[in-house]
C-alpha cells in the first residue's frame, strides 16, 4: 500500500509540474518579490556570506530584528505557499482555472486547519515525551523507544487527519472524524509516504540551494542579483514543498474519494487493492469490537452466577 501511494504520489507530481506552474505563478512572483523586499533590510554592506537571508548567521546585537524578519518572511512564505497549493489542487482535480492571485475564505479555512493539525502533534507529542521521561528510571531503554516512536505516531496521527486540506481545496464538507475514518486501513502508509516526500524535499531543497550557489559564483556581483539570489531561495524551497506535498495529498484524497481516483492516475488494480486493505481494516474493528461485547457479557454472566 505505501509503494502504491508514493509512486502515485511521484507520478503525479511529475506529471502536473507544469499544472503547478500554471496554478500558482502569481504567487510564485508575489514571493520572489517579497523575499526580495524583506532581503534589503537584512543584507550586510559586504553581501549574504550563505547567498540568502533565511540561512544567514545572526550578527551579534542584530538578533530581534533579524528574528523578526525572518518570523514574518516564514507567515508569508507559508501563506502564499498553501495558497499555490489550493490552487494546484483545484487544477487537478477540479479543472479549475481561477484568478492568478485567488485568496478567499477555503485559503483562510486552510490555514486555520494546518494551525488546528499542528497543535494535535504538538498535545500528541508532548505528553508522549514528559510521560517517557517519567518512565525513564523504571523502564529504562523502553522510555527511549517510546521517546524515538512518539515522532511517527504524531506523524501517523496527522497525516490521517491531514485528508481534510484537500478536502477544504476542493469545497467538500469533510470533518476530522471524516478524515480518519475515511483513511482507516492506510494509515501507516500515508505516514511512511508522508516521510519519504518530506525526505525527497529536503534533498531537493539542497539541490535548489547548490544550484543558486553555482549560478551566484558565475554571476556579476551587484546588489540587485545578492537581493534575487537571496529571495530565490526561500521561494523555491517553498513551491517545493508545496508541489510534493500538495501532490501527496491529492493521493491520500483519491484513496479517500473514490471519484478522484482517475484525476491522479490511479489505476483499478490499486483502487481494489486500496478498498480491500480499508475493508480489511474496518473487519478487523468489527471483530474487535464483537469480541470485547461478548467479554463483557461472560462478566456479566459469571457475575450473576455468582
Amino acid at each position: 500500500m505505501f509503494l502504491i501511494v508514493l509512486s502515485r504520489t511521484l507520478a503525479l507530481a511529475r506529471k502536473e509540474l507544469a499544472t503547478l506552474f500554471a496554478a500558482g505563478w502569481g504567487y510564485m512572483l508575489l514571493l520572489v518579490a517579497l523575499n526580495a523586499a524583506i532581503s534589503l533590510p537584512l543584507m550586510p554592506e559586504a553581501g549574504f556570506a550563505t547567498g540568502s537571508y533565511m540561512v544567514e548567521p545572526i550578527a551579534a546585537g542584530d538578533e530581534v530584528r533579524t528574528v523578526a524578519w525572518r518570523g514574518l518572511a516564514i507567515v508569508a512564505n507559508v501563506l502564499a505557499g498553501f495558497s499555490i497549493g489550493v490552487a494546484y489542487l483545484r487544477r487537478i482535480l477540479l479543472g479549475r482555472r481561477e484568478f492568478f492571485l485567488a485568496f478567499g475564505a477555503r485559503n483562510v479555512w486552510v490555514a486555520w486547519k494546518l494551525v488546528v493539525l499542528g497543535l494535535i502533534g504538538a498535545l500528541l507529542f508532548l505528553p508522549i515525551l514528559f510521560a517517557a521521561l517519567l518512565l525513564t528510571p523504571l523502564v529504562g531503554p523502553l522510555a527511549a523507544i517510546l521517546v524515538l516512536a512518539s515522532p511517527f505516531l504524531v506523524i501517523l496521527v496527522v497525516q490521517r487527519l491531514s485528508l481534510v486540506l484537500p478536502a477544504i481545496a476542493l469545497d467538500d464538507d469533510l470533518s476530522l472524524g471524516d478524515a480518519w475514518r475515511l483513511s482507516q486501513g492506510f494509515g501507516l502508509a500515508l505516514m511512511v509516504a508522508a516521510i519519504a516526500i518530506w525526505l525527497l524535499a529536503a534533498v531537493l531543497g539542497f539541490t535548489w540551494y547548490f544550484l543558486l550557489g553555482v549560478l551566484g559564483l558565475v554571476a556579476p556581483d551587484t546588489q540587485t542579483l545578492a537581493v534575487l539570489h537571496s529571495a530565490l531561495f526561500p521561494m523555491g524551497a517553498m513551491v517545493i514543498v508545496t508541489w510534493l506535498y500538495s501532490s501527496l495529498l491529492a493521493t491520500s484524497y483519491a484513496l479517500a474519494r473514490e471519484r478522484f481516483a482517475e484525476k491522479v492516475g490511479l489505476e483499478l488494480a490499486e483502487r481494489e487493492r486500496a478498498e480491500a486493505v480499508r475493508a480489511r481494516a474496518h473487519k478487523q474493528r468489527a471483530a474487535a469490537a464483537v469480541s470485547s461485547v461478548r467479554d463483557l457479557s461472560r462478566g456479566r454472566r459469571r457475575g450473576g452466577n455468582g
